[in-house]
Formats: C-alpha cells, structure tokens, sequence
C-alpha cells in the first residue's frame, strides 16, 4: 500500500471501530442512567461494585479473540493455513472458561457482590442482576471472538455493526424492561445479558457466507493453541481488566473516605470514563487489523506510518476527552443524580476535573499497547499493560489516597498514566527504529 492507501485504510478501519467500541459503553452507560432513574444511588454503587466482573468477562474475551484474531492475520499473510482453525479453537475454549462464570452467578451471586465491598442492602439490589448478566458469560466471551476474527478477516464494517446493532438492542430493552415492565434492576440485566446474542448472530452472517476465509469445521480443544494465541492478547486483557482493578481498588479506597455515596460519585466517573476508554481502544483495535498484516509482509513503512497515525490520533482524542469532562463536568453528574444530592454532585464534579486529564496519557498507553502486540512483542505489551492496570495505579492510589484523601483518589489515575507513557513512548520508538535499521 502507499502512504494515501494506508492512511485511507487507516481512517476507515480507526472510525468504525471506534463508532463500535463506543456503542459497547453506551449500553453500560444506559444501565446506569436507567438504574439511577429506577433505583437511585444503591442502584449506581451495585453496578458499581459489580462492573469488575463485566471488565473480567469483557477482558477474557478480549484476550482469546484479539490474540487468535492476530495470531489468524499474521498466518494468513505469511500464506500459512493453520491460521484458519484458529477461530472454533478459540470459541470453544471461550465457551468453557464461560460455563464456569455462568455457574458461579446462578449459585453464589450474593458472595461474590459481598466479597466485592457491598453490604446488605446492596446485596439486595443488585443479587438479581449479577446472577442474570454472569449466567451469559459464554454469549459475552464468544461475541468478542466472533468480532474480533470478523474484523480481522477484510470486515470492519461489519463488525462495527455488530457492536453497535447489540448496543441498541440493549439501550432500548433497558427502558421497556426497567419502566413499562416494571422489572427494575433485573431488567437491566436481561438487556444487557441478550445484546451479545445478537452481536452474535451479526457476525455469523459474515462467518457463514462465502467471503470468509474461517474455517468453522469443529476441532479438538487445545490449550495449547490458546495460549499461544493468548501470548499476544494479553496486553488487551490487562488493558481491558485495568478498569475492573481500578474500580475494585478505588471501591475500597472510597468506601473508607467517603462511604457508599462516595462510590456513587465514582460510579459516576467509572462508567463516563468508558465512553473515553472504548473511544481510545477503538483507535487501538482499528489500527490492529493494518498493523498486524503490514508486520507480517514486511512493510516496514507502512508500519512506521501507521504507528504515527495511530498515536497522534490517540493523543488528539485524549485532549479532546479532558477538554469536555472539564467544561461539562456538572451537567454530567446531574443526569445520573436522580434525588439532586448536592455532596454527590460535587464529589462526581471535583472527580472529573482531576481523573480525566489521565486520558491524555492513557491514549498513548492504550495504542501503545496493541502496537507492542500487532508486531509481536508480547513482553512489553504485557509489562506496559501491567504498569497501568496493576503495578503503578495500586501504588499511587494508596500513596496518594493516604496523602490527599478524596483529592488523591482522583489524581492516581492521571499520575499513573502519566509514568506508564514514558515506557510506552520509549518502547514505540525503539521498535522503530529497530524495524528502520533492519
């Protein structure tokens, strides 16, 4: 490709998945808007408590299909055909590690949201709702894959249909199941529990027709192809599960300072910030299909070209993002304070000004990460993807918690990312310029 194709291709592939990804956040977005209106702010701090398990889920199915779906793009380039059988691998063992969800929702919901930091009364709300959404573990994980390989076999627009087609389904269903039905949380949960189904089915229309290159004959599982094709999908599953440890620690931290309505406040800011992430990996898994092709037929230029396409273009949107949490902080909060709790307010309000401003390091990080694993590089794809989601951002918020309080909650996010960019940068650069000289 020459350089108009490749950025052509770039921004085709970057936009649509982008449009996807967002329409993933939005369906978790509509859940609390829907359940701040139905339940009010015990509703917001479950699915608070509870969003670790859907970024668990999200991340194992992130993880096996981004990394089989590489794994396939790099095969197919190389004119390798074991790439193909990669796919039903993948769903297969995706479907397993999901019954094993599926039975802990149905017999342990409200263990697992009391080992979570919730008490009874938030026991109570939100039993009903993890039991539904987790007994559709298996439909989440399989969603992911089939997107992924979708994606990465010549169909971007699909897929983004797919993502964004679910979405709807489930935004709409959250309203008629949670007010004209009358079934409240509960609700909520069938919505989001059916969207990956016909997510699903979207995808299947591409996997079963005769422009597919997957081969959908059904094969013995291996773990060891799982593996290997999770060596290079395991920065999308720490990035993925970054926001679920974020949530869990800060939960605790937040609790202790400021109790459950401090964590409504941070459930506010959770679940506005996916919006902001998913935009970032949509740059991240747009560029992904470009770069891993590219790797594998040597186009070192291409390469070079669509890493700066890609990290400038996640820069730029992180600016942006801090940009609107600054100016609309206050009308934000005010859409999920259905009681117009004025601490409330103003807790979500001071948190924005100060997490938000980590989305313009979190770009980098993000991009950087599925740059690192599009060419290969495992290793440092996991050992940045570790920084931000684990090592750095535990540290800071303790630290910084234990110095600032609330104020230091809110700052460990951009702190974090802030550190985790230099390795990312450097690591950029360093593949560059080893790609250059070879």
């Amino acid at each position: 490709m020459n350089k108009k194709e490749v950025t052509k291709q770039f921004t085709k592939y970057v936009s649509q998945n982008i449009l996807g990804m967002i329409g993933i956040s939005l369906y978790i977005l509509a859940d609390t808007f829907f359940i701040s209106k139905a339940v009010g702010a015990d509703g917001i701090t479950a699915l608070n408590l509870v969003l670790p398990l859907y970024n668990f889920i999200f991340a194992l199915g992130l993880m096996i299909g981004v990394g089989a779906a590489i794994r396939y793009s790099v095969a197919v380039s190389h004119g390798r055909s074991e790439g193909r059988s990669l796919f039903m691998n993948s769903i297969e063992c995706g479907i397993i590690i999901g019954i094993i969800f599926a039975v802990a929702g149905l017999t342990i919901p409200d263990r697992i949201i009391g080992l979570l930091g919730g008490d009874d009364t938030i026991i109570a709300v939100g039993k009903g709702y993890t039991r539904i959404f987790m007994s559709f573990a298996p439909f989440f994980i399989c969603n992911h894959i089939c997107n992924a390989f979708v994606r990465n076999d010549n169909r971007p627009g699909l897929a983004m249909l797919a993502t964004l087609l679910s979405s709807l389904f489930n935004i709409i269903f959250d309203y008629v199941l949670m007010f004209p039905c009358g079934l409240g949380m509960e609700g909520a949960a069938l919505a989001t529990a059916f969207s990956p189904v016909v997510g699903i089915g979207i995808c299947m229309t591409h996997l079963l027709g005769h422009r597919s290159a997957i081969s959908l004959r059904p094969v013995k599982p291996s773990v060891k192809k799982m593996f290997y094709s999770c060596q290079v999908g395991v920065s999308a599953f720490v990035g993925e599960m970054s926001s679920g440890v974020i949530t869990v620690v800060f939960n605790y931290i937040i609790l202790g300072l400021a109790g459950n309505s401090g964590v409504a406040a941070y459930g506010i800011i959770a679940n506005t910030a996916l919006v902001a992430v998913a935009t970032l990996n949509g740059v991240a898994q747009g560029s992904q299909p470009l770069l891993s092709s590219c790797y594998g037929r040597g186009e070192t230029e291409n390469v070079h070209r669509l890493v700066r396409l890609a990290m400038t273009t996640a820069v730029v949107i992180g600016a942006v993002i801090y940009a609107c949490a600054a100016f609309f902080a206050p009308q934000i909060a005010g859409i999920f304070n259905r009681d117009n709790d004025a601490e409330l307010t103003r807790m979500a309000v001071n948190g924005m000004h100060i997490y938000f401003a980590g989305f313009i390091f979190a770009g980098i990080n993000i991009v950087g990460s599925n740059i690192f694993s599009s060419v290969e590089k495992a290793r440092l794809a996991f050992i940045t993807s570790l920084m931000r989601g684990f090592i750095v951002i535990i540290a800071c918020a303790f630290i910084l918690s234990a110095i600032a309080g609330m104020t230091g909650v809110w700052s460990a996010y951009p702190v974090s990312e802030a550190i985790t960019a230099v390795v990312s940068v450097a690591g950029v650069i360093g593949i560059l310029r080893n790609r250059q000289s070879s």
